[in-house]
């Protein structure tokens, strides 16, 4: 039976990883990842270091100045969850989405599942077409007393 990872370390690997995430630091996705990890977002189901990086190129190609602050961690027994906010500017206009990472790590502290939970409405809302739909929608569907716009 392997032994189990230390999943503080390797928690608090991922989370210096993130938070120092620049295409420099593209390269040692290895270090944080297994070879056939899997990495699932609201747009993006992937399996592989190679198709990882590639998320993380396009990330950095389409938005300005994007940086991860990993806020809370919560380990048990086989998984970690980190607690973060992303932000970037899209269009020259700041954007900060706060997100949750589920994560779960091989014998070598190494992730093999990332399951990333964030709410793309932040994004939705900046496109102009789209934007006016998800605005209009909340509205529509929130209680009278939760409506903020």
């Amino acid at each position: 039976m392997a032994a189990a990872p230390d999943l503080d370390a390797a928690c608090e690997r991922v989370a210096h990883f993130y938070e120092t995430l620049s295409p420099l630091t593209l390269p040692h996705l290895d270090t944080v990842y297994s070879a056939d990890a899997r990495f699932i977002d609201p747009f993006n189901d992937v399996r592989g270091i190679a198709a990882i990086s590639a998320i993380f190129h396009h990330m950095f190609a389409v938005a300005e100045a994007p940086q991860f602050r990993v806020g809370r961690r919560y380990t048990n027994a086989t998984a970690a969850v980190l607690g973060w906010r992303f932000s970037l500017r899209i269009g020259g206009r700041p954007l900060a989405i706060d997100g949750l990472s589920e994560l779960e790590f091989d014998a070598d502290g190494r992730v093999t599942l990332h399951r990333d939970y964030w709410d793309a409405a932040a994004l939705y809302d900046r496109l102009p077409w789209v934007g006016l739909l998800t605005r209009t929608l909340r509205r529509r569907l929130a209680a009278a007393s939760a409506l903020s716009d």
